[in-house]
């Protein structure tokens, strides 16, 4: 299926693996194009969503829904690129990290007690974004890549959020709370209503298919 124009009769390349269809989109957005602004929303909303579940504390659970704030966001960034000035993906993930800090201070005063009082709310939770976009970005360094691969593709952290988001919940919950809140494997098992040992195994098998699904997913 062809991808619509951009409303001046010409096409927008879709997104691809490389830094430079993030720059390529960037620029025909910020020129207007309102099929490359579409993308660049749709391209982020898993990664937003893993970012927003890493501070959606426990208490708003049943008030409000990390998908529902983060489509708020989205909408921020769609009514507010204009203000963007940057030009890579790294840049718009920061950008659009600081948009949706600003939505979870706001619903933590709207819903969590006190909270209105608490100094800096904005700015730990835009701290604790950055150290889980962080983690993201580490997590399976290890795997085999040259520098020169690494410098032409995109953020590492936006392609294992996609990834993710394939997985299985119990997968997908387990990474999150064992590598991007770092827990230790008692409150991961606390949480998950499991044994230690049953969410290390859980944990191991996720993170195999996950490599895999990383894998698969290269050109």
């Amino acid at each position: 299926m062809e991808r619509a124009g951009d409303g001046l009769g010409r096409r927008v390349p879709p997104l691809d693996h490389t830094a430079s269809s993030v720059a390529r989109c960037i620029r025909l957005a910020r020129e207007g194009q309102g099929d490359a602004l579409a993308q660049i929303l749709e391209a982020y909303r898993n990664y937003l969503r893993l970012i927003a579940a890493t501070c959606f504390e426990r208490q708003l659970r049943g008030k409000a829904d990390p998908s529902d704030v983060v489509q708020d966001a989205l909408v921020k960034v769609h009514e507010n690129f204009h203000q963007f000035r940057g030009a890579t993906e790294r840049e718009l993930l920061a950008w659009m990290r600081t948009i949706l800090a600003r939505l979870l201070t706001d619903l933590h005063r709207r819903f969590l007690q006190g909270a209105e009082r608490q100094v800096g709310r904005e700015r730990s939770l835009a701290d604790v974004m950055d150290r889980s976009s962080m983690v993201l970005e580490g997590f399976l360094a290890n795997r085999q890549e040259s520098p020169s691969a690494r410098a032409v593709k995109r953020e590492q952290s936006v392609l294992l959020a996609d990834a993710l988001a394939l997985m299985s919940p119990d997968d997908r919950e387990v990474i999150t709370l064992r590598n991007l809140l770092e827990l230790e494997w008692e409150e991961v098992a606390r949480r998950m209503g499991r044994s230690a040992d049953a969410v290390r195994m859980l944990w191991t098998r996720a993170v195999r298919r996950l490599g895999d699904q990383l894998g698969e997913e290269e050109p």
